[in-house]
């Protein structure tokens, strides 16, 4: 009885250890959570974590319909290019390729900051001339 229990302690420790890491690998929002908390990452000195502590700010980068991102920077026309230039103006990084696994993980992770938010351009208020 006692070889038993062993053995199927040992099968559920198994289990459990392999769940978790089959698990890590098919979700990119963690993995790009673990990129943006690293400070050495992309090679630099800070986190994006540092700036934005727990994505703060952020919320609204990842909205379906987005066509601009602004950074202290400047503006520009895609999500990876304003996480490079934050990548390397801010944390003092290297760039990454914006068709590389962590630039996926890492625009993963942005949009489950504000899941369910959609872009939408204002409407115009009876009598408001913009």
């Amino acid at each position: 009885m006692k070889v038993f229990n062993t053995a199927l302690f040992v099968v559920i420790a198994l289990s459990l250890v392999f769940s978790v890491s089959f698990a890590s690998r098919h979700l990119p929002e963690e993995r790009g959570k673990t990129l943006f908390n690293d400070p050495k990452a992309f090679g630099g000195s800070t986190s994006c974590n540092t700036c934005h502590p727990g994505g703060k700010g952020l919320e609204k980068s990842g909205m379906t319909g987005m066509t601009e991102w602004e950074t202290p920077a400047g503006t520009y026309k895609s999500l990876e290019e304003a996480i490079n230039i934050c990548i390397t103006a801010a944390n003092k990084g290297k760039a990454i390729d914006p068709k590389s696994p962590e630039m996926k993980d890492m625009i993963a992770y942005i949009k489950s900051l504000g899941m369910g938010m959609k872009h939408e351009m204002p409407m115009k208020e009876k009598g408001k001339g913009y």
